[in-house]
């Protein structure tokens, strides 16, 4: 085998890093139609394709400045942080991950709770946001998610939730699991008081907030191909042995079958609150009538 010894090994490229005088962050792939896209493009279309389509996701300050009158929206509980009650550690701290989410963000949690006008009307809102661990609902956001529909109970007026979340967050335990009842409770009291609760639906809403608040809206509204559920769609098909329907648990799966009211493209949606926060607007003065 003296042969083999006499073969030398390839040289390999250096893996030292070109240096360039370009920007980082100038472009970014669709993930559905693979089309490379100008940032600076995508943020005039509010980070829609303008090729298929695709909604890409948006953080919660973008959805306020998207759907919010300008300079009307006021913060409600933007000093509430989490206080780490389960002192959680997995590969690194729970507060490590919190500081982590933090400097990402620039925000103490991840849902953005207040009120604000839309069209001149006004209304309670909560949005929650997937850039801060995965819009994961804990102690905070569930206690947001409530003030905000008993400040719109309060005040008379609109609540609106835009829903975008993984679950409830792991490093709570049952204490975040609890915000599904406390924030089915405070919509239940706005249910008996006949004022309007709209659901908006993004990508993705699933698990302890899509089994409790989330699809609970007097009208449940959802972006185009957004994933809605309790469970992926991946540990089904393993629970139960069985390949799922194409779509499944997508947007227009969903309203296919009832669960979604109206799919609503995101250049569309503040026009569309609208539309529904006159008609239920109507209706209620309609029902302070009848009582006279």
């Amino acid at each position: 085998m003296g042969w083999f010894k006499q073969v030398k090994s390839p040289k390999l490229k250096s893996s030292k890093k070109v240096k360039t005088d370009t920007p980082t962050g100038l472009w970014k792939k669709c993930s559905h139609c693979g089309e490379i896209l100008q940032s600076e493009r995508l943020r005039e279309s509010n980070q829609v394709c303008p090729y298929c389509d695709h909604h890409f996701r948006l953080g919660a300050i973008e959805r306020l400045e998207l759907i919010c009158d300008e300079e009307s929206f006021l913060p409600l509980g933007e000093d509430l942080t989490t206080s780490d009650p389960l002192t959680f550690v997995d590969k690194i701290s729970y507060k490590d991950r919190l500081d982590k989410a933090f400097e990402k963000t620039g925000l103490r949690d991840g849902t953005l709770a207040g009120t604000c006008t839309i069209d001149g009307k006004p209304a309670a809102i909560a949005v929650m946001n997937f850039q801060f661990m995965g819009g994961s609902m804990g102690v905070v956001t569930g206690e947001k998610i409530a003030r905000v529909m008993d400040e719109a109970y309060k005040k008379k007026i609109p609540a609106i939730v835009i829903c975008c979340s993984g679950g409830a967050r792991m490093q709570e335990g049952i204490l975040s699991l609890m915000q599904m009842g406390k924030t089915s409770a405070s919509r239940q009291r706005l249910k008996n008081a006949g004022l309007p609760y709209i659901s908006v639906l993004t990508d993705p809403t699933t698990g302890g907030v899509a089994a409790s608040f989330a699809m609970l809206g007097d009208v449940n509204l959802a972006e185009p191909k957004a994933l809605i559920g309790f469970a992926g769609p991946r540990v089904i098909e393993q629970s139960i042995r069985q390949t799922l329907p194409e779509g499944f648990q997508r947007s227009e799966f969903l309203y296919d079958h009832g669960f979604v009211d109206r799919i609503v493209h995101r250049k569309d949606l503040k026009k569309e609150l609208s539309f529904f926060m006159d008609m239920f607007g109507s209706n209620t003065k309609k029902k302070k009538k009848s009582k006279v």
